[in-house]
């Protein structure tokens, strides 16, 4: 198989392609990214020799580029991780994410579509569904929960998303989207909430919390997503939705405090920041779907999970210094 992975050199999509190759080496992967400021090469230095692994730097909104791409690899499966996707960034300037979220989208469909691709996979988030009450912890995410977005990148993605699903049903694509709670793991960069925490305990410097740290998160370790993602890929039922959780709520100060008992470090640290503008409550998805039809549940709780993330981060710390330094940019 020709699988081409939009988005390959960020945290999910360098995950997946360091998943499928050690499960399906013999299959080529083509690998388009990019490179903004979240695309990482270094991500991919442990695999770029493999011999049927290609890269493609270009952007998914720019038509010629990605056409071109998709007339000399003719892939069998797209999966669809390019977004931008931190949320105080959307808020900052909403155009860029919905040039690449929407409109980049638009462009792979098209291509999909004119090279018959065996199945266009759209890597979504629970962020669409907007947000659940803290006191409700019965109220789950379903992949029949309305779209009520609250921030530009939400708002951005359910539009990918309502896309996605209009081309299914226009065109008859053989189209599956997914929906995943907050992800963790290696490579993850540090301006998300854990790697920021782990990456800030090292160095002994402040832990921004927004407001109280009250806000729940759903956590999956990133590499039960690639499980899931490879999953719907070949065997999923074509139109279809399905919603991928860990199993892992936590507010974010617990998260916190968490990170700090790990790395021996004293909750001094910490330091409450006002809150972001629209900050969701608590989200929670239910992965029933998945698992009755595919046979999928999370294999790693989170205290496993949190674990093999920060010795990650103790290992690798030249990843995420030249990160912090900007050094990887120059990794071209």
């Amino acid at each position: 198989m020709k699988v081409l992975v939009t988005g390959g050199a960020g945290f999910i999509g360098g995950n997946f392609i360091h998943y499928q190759i050690k499960k399906y080496p013999d299959d080529t992967i083509i690998c388009v990214d990019k490179l903004t400021y979240a695309g990482n090469m270094e991500t991919l230095a442990p695999i770029a020799d493999h011999k049927n692994f290609h890269f493609e730097q270009a952007d998914i909104a720019d038509a010629t580029a990605i056409r071109a791409i998709f007339e000399k690899y003719k892939p069998n499966y797209v999966i669809n991780f390019a977004a931008e996707s931190h949320v105080d960034r959307s808020i900052e300037d909403p155009g860029i994410f919905l040039r690449t979220n929407v409109l980049g989208t638009q462009v792979l469909l098209d291509a999909a579509r004119e090279f018959g691709a065996t199945r266009y996979h759209q890597v979504s988030t629970d962020e669409v569904y907007g947000d659940l009450p803290l006191d409700r912890p019965d109220l789950l995410f379903t992949e029949e929960t309305p779209i009520h977005t609250s921030s530009p990148y939400s708002a951005s993605k359910a539009g990918a998303d309502l896309l996605c699903q209009a081309y299914a049903r226009t065109y008859k694509m053989p189209i599956t989207i997914s929906r995943c709670s907050n992800n963790y793991g290696p490579y993850h960069f540090p301006e998300k909430l854990i790697p920021l925490m782990i990456t800030n305990a090292m160095k002994d410097i402040p832990l921004p919390v927004y407001g109280k740290g009250e806000n729940i998160r759903d956590w999956l370790y990133v590499l039960d997503h690639c499980r899931a993602i490879d999953l719907i890929v070949r065997k999923g039922t074509d139109g279809e939705v399905y919603n991928i959780g860990g199993n892992n709520e936590r507010t974010n100060l617990t998260v916190v405090k968490e990170i700090i008992k790990a790395l021996g470090k004293d909750e001094s640290l910490i330091k409450y920041v006002t809150d972001r503008a629209g900050h969701d409550l608590r989200y929670g998805i239910d992965p029933t779907k998945i698992h009755n039809e595919l046979d999928w549940l999370p294999e790693t709780n989170f205290e496993d999970g949190l674990a093999l993330t920060i010795e990650w981060y103790k290992d690798n710390a030249d990843w995420w210094q030249h990160v912090l330094s900007g050094e990887y940019r120059s990794v071209r």
